[in-house]
């Protein structure tokens, strides 16, 4: 079974997670598949706002993923900005290369971004982070900034919100989804043959009915009574 793993860089979660993927496929016999996708065009799909948006939200961001950082040895620093613009590192992490060399661009780029690096925005800083990670780093991202790169990168992230994607990180194991950093002891779990899910949850939660429903004007309404 390949663990399938769904990332942004922009997202500090998935930088902790990409920490923990490898790891958690090697303990189960696994693979790993690299899916790099844009998590905006998610929020925009679900009509969601990114954690980073919502001001307090943001700040316990910023302290959660460090503690989450903290626990694995892992080193986290903020990056030149937040939200920044991933296109470009999102492009080259798609090429089409070496799994061994996608690996090795996708981790020195994390660093950069969320290690105490220059940032994943500007073209000349990430062509010298590629280089120094051993790749031709101005050969690929002039490949990340062709037509095809980009519409690999529409693609990619189309069939994972098609698939039922809505956030990073995502992991499926076959078709069972997990999302978050926070899922990974249930991959384990599920990996391992323990997982607590009984076969018919969805079946028999599926026709539960929605009892009230949020709607703009109402909490308009909700709001001028207090």
């Amino acid at each position: 079974m390949t663990l399938d793993f769904y990332f942004d860089f922009v997202s500090p979660y998935a930088y902790v997670a990409w920490h923990k993927i490898y790891k958690v496929a090697a303990r189960h016999g696994r693979t790993v598949k690299l899916h790099p996708v844009l998590f905006a065009a998610m929020l925009d799909h679900f009509g969601h706002k990114g954690p980073a948006e919502i001001p307090p939200k943001r700040l316990y961001l910023f302290k959660n993923v460090f503690r989450l950082a903290h626990a694995i040895g892992v080193v986290l620093e903020p990056p030149p900005a937040h939200p920044f613009n991933p296109l470009l590192a999102l492009r080259v992490a798609g090429l089409d290369m070496p799994e061994d060399e996608q690996r090795r661009a996708v981790d020195a780029l994390y660093s950069a971004a969320w290690a105490g690096g220059p940032g994943v925005t500007e073209p000349h800083a990430v062509a010298k982070t590629l280089t120094a990670a051993g790749l031709d780093g101005s050969t690929l991202v002039a490949r990340a900034k062709e037509s095809e790169a980009k519409a690999r990168l529409r693609a990619v992230t189309d069939a994972a919100i098609a698939r039922g994607v809505f956030g990073v990180p995502t992991v499926f194991a076959g078709e069972e989804l997990f999302w978050g950093v926070d899922s990974f002891p249930h991959v384990d779990a599920f990996l391992a043959g323990r997982d607590p899910v009984p076969d018919d949850l969805i079946t028999r939660w599926r026709h539960i009915p929605a009892q009230a429903r949020r709607s703009s004007d109402s909490s308009r309404s909700d709001r001028n009574q207090h």
